[in-house]
């Protein structure tokens, strides 16, 4: 208790919210310690409190440490501490918004695997918040981007917009020991709901831009046309993110966009007037029907707020059709076009298919696996980073993936990191939103697929990791329309929206297959075709390479050992300072103490410090 009260005292007074101690400040702190107390409460305060700073000079360890802190509460709240850096300046209710999101996340939540304390791992965090903004939005986040099955993702607190925006509270998350404490439901949720309040009030500059765009300032209280104008000048800008147009030429890109009906840009202009029209119709009750309607920035930026959450589910509608393009391309269900007739295919939506072999390869949309026979992978394509709308430095939005709601499916109703094989063969059978049929019946699991599932469960102790890489494999042999194949990437970054540049990684119209030549290549094919779905039907081709992304690696013996030996010797370094500040002060009582114990010896007549 003496080591608490003098600690807090002496962090307020250095306005330092980190357990991270200089030798000088443990000096000063062991020196208020001792002012008031005896030296012997001094000496076992040292002793009994080691484990709370430790963190600053080693990892913790799994017994004890902050992990255990955290578990009698002495850690500050880790919600509380997010929210407080959540708020916002429209005065949205963020509480609320934080309970909507642990309600949308608690089955997942309850599906990861967790650390020795029942919380959620540093890995499961990560998973988890980007989970929710792809399923739910579709965003894709700077630094939750998918890892490939590699387990040495980043970290939640590397997000970028939290590196941009809030410095401080991702540098705290790491100094008091948050992200090796663990996450509970509510930490999660707290995470996610401050990243989208960021990512929310990044957009609102581009909204500023809309208004001056428009000739407008953001105080100026508009009229519905008016706003109609600024939402739509937003929409573009947020899709197109050209941050080198001028006024002029984005009022001409609009009035062209409006001269095509059939224009991405006008349906994405109706998009917005549909969302003014709506804020308006919902706020009719509280608007003075004797006065001409006026709507201030307020209501702008509460109308943006609305279209970013709809916007990814909007532009997943182009999505979908990109994939029946595709679909039409695969005769024989097993979610894989030749590459000929990729590159071929002349898309009545208007998609172009020109994305290069290497490329392809390198994000696992590449199935080679057939010499002489390359083949595109229709989801792994459609979930591609070139496929997505880059909307900001932090946030892209891409398709949404049809295997995350039956992962979520699966995850509501197992509520565990594993499951037998008998129970998964049940539930996915059973599952209404992939049968096979449209009229709703059970999707047939082959023989083939049902042993391959215990062959997971025996290479991992008798049941399936749901999140391990072989469960993925399956689930693409199962549904490889709708799940992608889990390929191991050799550099995550190529997984970023960034990263593709269509100057580089794009095939030019004379490179791809174009002329007559290409329908008498797939004449010719049909019959290796036929070959190859048949036997892939009968005997789909399996590794054995296990990947668990979302387990922690169990420490080495070295390191723990390592991790003891440093304990020791600065806990015996600190006993040493602590009586030394006893006996400068005319501790005797430590003295007498410790020479009871042998931790003092005599040396003709006077007291010696063991150290």
């Amino acid at each position: 208790q003496a080591f608490h009260a003098a600690t807090l005292t002496f962090y307020e007074d250095k306005q330092a919210t980190a357990f991270r101690l200089r030798p000088g400040d443990l000096h000063s702190l062991l020196a208020s310690m001792a002012v008031g107390q005896t030296s012997t409460s001094v000496v076992l305060a040292v002793f009994m409190s080691w484990q709370h700073f430790s963190v600053a000079l080693c990892q913790p360890s799994t017994k004890g440490g902050l992990r255990g802190a955290a578990a009698n509460g002495t850690l500050p709240a880790l919600h509380e501490l997010l929210l407080s850096y959540a708020s916002s300046p429209l005065g949205d209710a963020i509480d609320a918004r934080c309970r909507e999101i642990e309600a949308s996340v608690a089955s997942t939540y309850a599906a990861l695997p967790k650390g020795e304390d029942g919380r959620l791992t540093q890995r499961g965090v990560r998973y988890l918040v980007h989970h929710y903004f792809a399923k739910n939005h579709g965003w894709l986040i700077a630094g939750l981007e998918p890892h490939g099955m590699r387990d040495d993702a980043s970290q939640v607190h590397e997000v970028a917009i939290l590196q941009r925006a809030a410095p401080d509270l991702a540098q705290n998350l790491v100094n008091q020991g948050h992200m090796h404490a663990g996450f509970a439901l509510r930490d999660v949720a707290a995470m996610a709901a401050l990243v989208e309040r960021l990512l929310m009030n990044d957009a609102g500059q581009a909204l500023d831009r809309a208004y001056e765009f428009n000739g407008f300032t953001a105080p100026t209280p508009l009229d519905e046309p008016g706003l109609i104008e600024v939402i739509s000048s937003y929409l573009i800008l947020f899709h197109r993110r050209n941050d080198d147009m001028t006024a002029a030429e984005h009022q001409l890109f609009k009035e062209l966009a409006r001269q095509d009906d059939e224009d991405y840009y006008a349906s994405l202009e109706e998009l917005g007037r549909d969302a003014v029209r709506n804020h308006i119709h919902a706020h009719r009750p509280t608007t003075n029907p004797f006065e001409p309607a006026r709507y201030g920035f307020r209501s702008a930026s509460q109308i943006v707020d609305r279209l970013l959450h709809r916007f990814g589910k909007w532009q997943n509608e182009e999505c979908q059709l990109m994939k029946e393009d595709l679909v039409g391309l695969d005769p024989h269900g097993l979610g894989l076009v030749p590459l000929k007739r990729f590159y071929a295919f002349e898309s009545p939506h208007g998609y172009l298919f020109h994305e290069s072999i290497d490329y392809l390869r390198q994000i696992g949309a590449m199935d080679e696996s057939v010499p002489d026979m390359p083949q595109v992978r229709i989801a792994n394509y459609i979930l591609g980073p070139s496929n997505c709308v880059a909307s900001s430095s932090f946030l892209s939005l891409c398709c949404m993936s049809e295997c995350e709601v039956l992962m979520g499916e699966l995850e509501a109703i197992i509520r565990a990191p594993e499951a037998p094989p008998a129970l998964l063969l049940g539930l996915i059978g059973n599952l209404s939103n992939f049968a096979d049929d449209d009229d709703g019946a059970p999707r047939a699991l082959s023989s083939a697929l049902a042993a391959r599932l215990e062959g997971i469960a025996a290479l991992n102790g008798g049941g399936v990791p749901l999140h391990g890489r072989l469960f993925a494999e399956w689930l693409h042999a199962a549904f490889p329309r709708e799940c992608p194949y889990p390929h191991i990437v050799a550099d995550a970054s190529v997984l970023t929206a960034q990263h593709f540049d269509p100057a580089v990684h794009a095939v030019q119209a004379s490179g791809r297959c174009q002329d007559e030549g290409c329908a008498a290549d797939f004449q010719a094919g049909a019959d290796n075709e036929q070959t190859f779905g048949a036997q892939l039907h009968a005997a789909p081709r399996w590794s054995d390479e296990e990947v668990l992304p979302l387990h922690e690696r169990p420490r080495s013996s070295l390191a723990s050992a390592a991790d003891g030996a440093l304990r020791l010797t600065v806990l015996f370094a600190l006993c040493g300072v602590v009586l030394r500040l006893a006996w400068r002060s005319g501790g005797t009582a430590v003295a007498a103490a410790c020479a009871r114990s042998g931790g003092l010896q005599k040396h003709r007549g006077k007291s010696t410090l063991p150290l």
